[in-house]
This record gives structure tokens, sequence and C-alpha cells, in this order.
């Protein structure tokens, strides 16, 4: 195994062109655990820790600019009023000595469906920024996970960057593990209020092949907030609803039985994530609208 370690973007880039098959590694959080597992072992690892850019971000007018190495307790302890769902979900992650190492780009780039991220990115309508010698594009997160631990990315691409709008309204996360700390989601959900266009936004992870949203669900609750003006009285969502949209957030998942838990467990708990969450970021809009005069 060889150990590819450029100093630069454009020489992680070049190197990236020269041999497609090398994995990157930043956190390491994912690739090691594969390497010492013998579960991978790859001719060239890209080591990307000298590349400073990627530790940075940027807070603009409407969106983050969050670095693919930007490490989770970095998320948790400056980007919680933009970015609440995605540190909500840092806060999930493994333990603190992970979250000091770990980022978003190796949760993207392994793109397995247990990845803690995933539901928060889905909720927020984030945007990956891809890049390599050829040029960089950004790809919408909904079209980013292609399969079991596939992901868009071309082989020669790195993720440099994933652009996240900045929340105009509350966002949740919950997930369902064996235990506090240091596991494996059993089942994650992400949901997102977005009060300016009207819509709601969900993140599934652990309860299907792929991250997903439940999108009929979405729109379920969309329609149900617009037409009995809960947008502009703010008053509580029916338990009618919510049963409803819990209904059609578990219909949107289709799980497996594994040692984690049984597929008929996983469905059953995102419907109870996306009856807790809607309950929780409903109270929020209702608390800012108390708070604007709005009864």
């Amino acid at each position: 195994m060889d150990f590819l370690r450029p100093a630069s973007w454009e020489e992680a880039l070049a190197a990236k062109a020269e041999h497609p098959t090398a994995v990157p590694i930043a956190g390491g959080t994912d690739v090691m655990v594969e390497i010492n597992f013998d579960h991978r072992r790859p001719e060239h690892l890209l080591d990307l820790n000298r590349i400073g850019e990627l530790y940075e971000w940027e807070v603009g007018e409407d969106s983050v600019r969050l670095g693919a190495s930007v490490p989770y307790t970095r998320i948790m302890e400056n980007l919680r009023a933009e970015l609440p769902g995605l540190a909500l979900a840092a806060h999930t992650v493994a333990s603190p000595q992970i979250r000091n190492r770990g980022g978003v780009g190796g949760n993207l780039g392994t793109a397995s469906p247990a990845g803690d991220a995933h539901p928060a990115l889905l909720a927020a309508g984030a945007e990956v920024e891809a890049e390599s010698v050829r040029g960089s594009r950004r790809i919408p997160i909904d079209d980013f996970y292609t399969g079991v631990k596939r992901n868009a990315l071309a082989p020669d691409e790195l993720i440099r960057a994933v652009h996240v709008r900045k929340a105009d309204g509350p966002q949740q996360y919950a997930k369902v593990g064996t235990r506090n700390a240091m596991v494996i989601a059993v089942c994650a959900f992400g949901l997102a209020l977005h009060p300016e266009t009207r819509t709601v936004r969900t993140g599934i992870g652990s309860a299907a092949p792929t991250p997903v949203r439940a999108r009929t669900a979405e729109e379920f609750l969309a329609a149900e907030l617009e037409e009995n003006g809960f947008w502009d009285n703010g008053r509580i969502v029916t338990p009618a609803v919510a049963r409803q949209f819990a209904d059609l957030c578990a219909a949107a998942c289709n799980p497996i039985d594994d040692v984690r838990g049984t597929a008929s467990y996983r469905r059953h708990a995102v419907g109870i994530l996306a009856r807790r969450t809607l309950t929780w970021t409903w109270e929020s809009y209702r608390a800012s609208h108390r708070k604007g005069g709005v009864a």
C-alpha cells in the first residue's frame, strides 16, 4: 500500500487523477476501521491532512461553505445557529476523540446509509462541491447517494466542501442506537422546516440502501400546514396530522434485518422519531411566532 501525501489541494487533485482508485483519508475514522478489519486494502491512500483549506468554513449571507475536513466538534461549537440540524447530528457521532477528527466529507465519501450527517444534510438541502483536474461542480445532495456505500463522485474527483443553506426555521435530528455513544445508528431522522418557502424536508438514515427523504410525508405536511393556516397562526399541529406524517415517513423506509435491529423495528422507530421531531420543531416555530406577536 502506497501512501500519498500532497501538500496542497492542487497536488491532491493531480494525485487523484494519476491514481483514480486512491482512497482519500483525512480524519480516518471510517477508512482505518475498514483497513484494520481487512475489509479494504487499497493500493494507494491519499492523505489530505496537510491541506489546511479543507478545515475552514465560511458563513455567507444565505449559506455556509463547510470544508470537507471541518471536524464535527467545530460544527457543534461554531455553527449551531446556522446549521442546527447538522450540529445536533454532530453531537451523536461516536466519541469526543472521533468528533475531533471526523468530518462531513468522510461521511459523504463513505456514503454509508448509517452515516450520522446524511439525514441532516438531506433535510437542509445541501450541495456537495466536488473537484478534479477537469474542473469543479456542485452535486445536489438528493443526487449524491447512488447505492449502498456508493456516491456520484467520478473516480478522479475529491470532495472539497459542502454548501448548506443557513436555517430559516427550526431543525431537528434524532437517532436510535443500542447505547448512547460509540454506536452505529439503528436508524436516524432529520427534519427541517423552511418557512420562507413554506416547505418541509426530511432525511432518513440506516433504514434503506441509501440515505433517503420521505417525500410523500414532506408534501403531506407542507400541504396541511398551508391549508390549515398553521404557518400564519402558529397553532398546534393536530395529533392526526402528526400520526399521518409519522406513518408516511415509516412507509418511505426500505430497511433490512441485521445485528442492530429488524426491518420492522426500524420502520416503527422512524415513525416515532418523525412524530417526535415534528413536535419539537413545531414547538420551536410556535415559540418564535409568540415572540413575534402572533397568537
